[in-house]
């Protein structure tokens, strides 16, 4: 499959899902990400789905060959050590998971949560543990996880990501085996730690990337500008990631929809794809 054709949009939750992918379709996208978050009466949520609806769904990825992922919200906390709130945070990925099943998505992105200054080892501890439990259902349900690297924050920041370094990638790939656990990596948060782009890809397993997620940054902080904009060097990371091995989709995720379209532009001429 040409380059081309391995960048997709993510289209969080901002429109019915049929039109994004009707978009998607007339526009050449054939990955795409979604989100279920919203309103209870927001046209993605997961009471919306009915069987004629799923059917119709799964009827349009085929006829268009569009690849369908899930994308979890961040705010959700994975990391709940609240029994008040604990289940929730359960319910929550095992609701995705199942979802997944019914409308033929390929992937879920998956975030290990947040914690404050004074509970990171509490909070650590339960994301690695709920990330297991939830991996060990999307086996069950012949799903697939990837656990995306989020953002760095601000030195005096009191909330911070889990999963945002290098190191704590590792320990969670390291702790939870599943194979129905993968890696989304998120280029524009690599490129806010001190490891770097470079530094997660030298150290990393490509082999379980199963997806690549783009945008601009200067690597002050949290942005999600279009290539070009920020001070990111695309050119290298594809070299670098495409030099090893990796074959899997792109996935962008700045601005508008037609910001993305002219972002593949600029990320197929940097690569010379």
């Amino acid at each position: 499959m040409a380059l081309r054709e391995r960048i997709g949009v993510d289209l969080g939750g901002r429109r019915r899902l049929e039109d994004g992918l009707a978009w998607a379709a007339a526009n050449g996208i054939y990955y795409v990400d979604m989100c279920l978050e919203g309103a209870p009466d927001h046209p993605n949520a997961p009471s919306a789905w009915t069987p004629v609806r799923v059917a119709a769904l799964r009827s349009t990825c085929e006829r268009h060959r569009i690849h369908l992922g899930l994308h979890s919200a961040s705010a959700v906390n994975v990391a709940e050590t609240s029994p008040l709130l604990a289940d929730a945070a359960e319910q929550y990925l095992r609701t995705y998971i199942d979802l997944a099943g019914r409308l033929g998505a390929e992937w879920i992105v998956v975030h290990g949560g947040y914690h404050f200054t004074g509970d990171y080892a509490a909070r650590r501890a339960a994301s690695i543990e709920r990330l297991e439990r939830a991996a060990a259902h999307a086996e069950r349900a012949g799903a697939r996880l990837l656990l995306e690297n989020l953002n760095r924050e601000p030195d005096h920041a009191e909330i911070r990501y889990l999963a945002h370094n290098l190191e704590e990638c590792r320990e969670y790939f390291g702790r939870i085996q599943s194979p129905s656990l993968g890696w989304a990596f998120t280029v524009n948060h690599a490129h806010l730690v001190p490891e770097g782009i470079d530094g997660f890809l030298d150290a990393m397993d490509l082999g379980r990337c199963g997806e690549v997620r783009l945008a601009d940054s200067h690597g002050r902080y949290e942005e999600h500008l279009r290539p070009g904009e920020g001070s990111i060097d695309f050119a290298r990371m594809f070299r670098l990631i495409e030099g090893g091995g990796y074959r899997g989709h792109y996935m962008m995720a700045f601005g508008a929809l037609d910001d993305m379209l002219k972002g593949r532009e600029t990320l197929l001429r940097v690569a010379g794809g």
